[in-house]
């Protein structure tokens, strides 16, 4: 039975949230950076759970901005463009993918995530 509720929400609710919350930047610039951050430091000593996804969630946001940046100094070459392209929609589906499946109670890597934080145990 589940005991502590993040933010008052339900555990598998506030998690399919803590993945969404990285599109907040359609509103606000940079708010899909900062607002993953609030919602997992003022949870994550409380919950393992939350800790895990979180820092898929920081493991996935560094790799795109890696990404980006290489993709930005290939658009010299003329493909830079397109790869930036495929990283917006990578990075929307991705971020879907995980909600859904935080919502189902289930731990979701990243694809192409780059492992900067351990989130616990390897999951296939």
């Amino acid at each position: 039975m589940e005991t502590y509720k993040p933010w008052g929400l339900k555990r598998n609710t506030f998690l399919m949230l803590l993945h969404l919350s990285q599109l907040a930047w359609i509103i606000i610039p940079g708010a899909g950076f900062v607002l993953p951050i609030i919602l997992w430091a003022t949870t994550k000593d409380h919950c393992a759970e939350v800790d895990r996804h979180g820092k898929m969630i920081f493991n996935w946001m560094l790799s795109l901005l890696l990404y980006s940046i290489a993709c930005t100094l290939l658009i010299l070459i003329g493909i830079g463009l397109l790869g930036l392209l495929l990283l917006a929609l990578l990075n929307i589906v991705f971020i879907l993918i995980g909600a859904i499946r935080a919502n189902d109670g289930i731990f979701w890597r990243y694809p192409l995530s780059i492992g900067f934080f351990q989130s616990g145990n390897r999951v296939p």
